[in-house]
Order: C-alpha cells, then structure tokens, then sequence
C-alpha cells in the first residue's frame, strides 16, 4: 500500500524543519499530524475561542489540499490543556464547524503541549480515496485514462466457435 504526504505550500518550510508532514495519505485515510491554533504567523494567540478557530482553519488547510472538507472528518481527538475551563467553547466551535454525520471524538485533558500557550491540539483522520482525493471529489491529476479491460480466459470469445 503506498503513501503519500499531504504537504501545503504555506506550511512546507516548518513541515521540512520539523521532520514531519502535515498529513499522509495511506489508503482510503488522510491522518493529520495534530495542530494547535497557532495565527497564519505562528504566534500563539492568548484567546483560546482563536486558538480552536485556527486550528480547525488549519485542519481545513490540509484537507483542502485532496480536495477535501471538513466533512471528510471521520475521527477527531482534541487534546486540552485546562480542559474543564473551556470545554463549552470549544464543543460550541467544533459544533460550528462540523456538521452530521459527526466524526467520532475523544476529548483528553493533559499537563501541557509542545507549543508554549497553546491550550488545545487536534489530530484528525479524514476519509479520502486511496489516490488522496476526497470521497466523489474530482481528481486534480487524474492521469491516464485506465486500460480496457481484458476478456477473462474462461469467458467465450465473441464471434468464435468452441469445439470439444
């Protein structure tokens, strides 16, 4: 089964410098690597109803480059610092931005994150199809056209005769 990295160019220079891809094609799945809710410049807002925008509109980021929304969103797991303080906002944002049928979703609360002052990260695993296009999304290289198919050799031949 091959992969493929999903890499958008905004993000190429810190996805090269980190080691690591935003997100990879494997499959029919898109796993993200998790974001925080870092600003196009990569500060760290204080606020966190601007920390959950962002890192859904990074998500979406991502998912843009298959072809894909946020509807391809199949599972989720959002990693809060002080979870507790802003669970409502954040549920109202995730609310906001995903629809039904919702993706499957696990909130962990933990001691901190790798980046200073972010209060949430979220990981999240979209269905694409294996070539890394969303699910009915047209293919922005679809390639050559297929081969015709070639007629099974235990299927009789159109035309032909068999004799025993």
């Amino acid at each position: 089964m091959g992969r493929r990295a999903i890499v958008p160019p905004a993000v190429r220079e810190a996805a090269e410098r980190a080691g690591m891809s935003p997100g990879v094609v494997s499959g029919g799945h898109l796993p993200l690597t998790g974001v925080t809710g870092a600003d196009a410049d990569g500060r760290m807002p204080p606020d966190p109803d601007a920390q959950f925008r962002a890192a859904f509109d990074r998500i979406v980021q991502v998912l843009a480059e298959v072809g894909a929304d946020l509807d391809a969103l199949v599972e989720m797991t959002s990693h809060h610092v002080g979870l507790r303080d802003h669970f409502a906002l954040f549920d109202a944002v995730r609310r906001e931005r995903l629809a039904a049928p919702w993706p499957a979703w696990t909130a962990v609360e933990v001691a901190g994150l790798r980046r200073e002052g972010a209060v949430v990260e979220i990981r999240a695993v979209a269905a694409v199809d294996p070539e890394g296009c969303a699910r009915g999304a047209p293919d922005p290289d679809p390639g050559p056209p297929p081969a015709a198919p070639r007629p099974s050799p235990a299927a009789p031949v159109t035309g032909a005769s068999r004799t025993a």
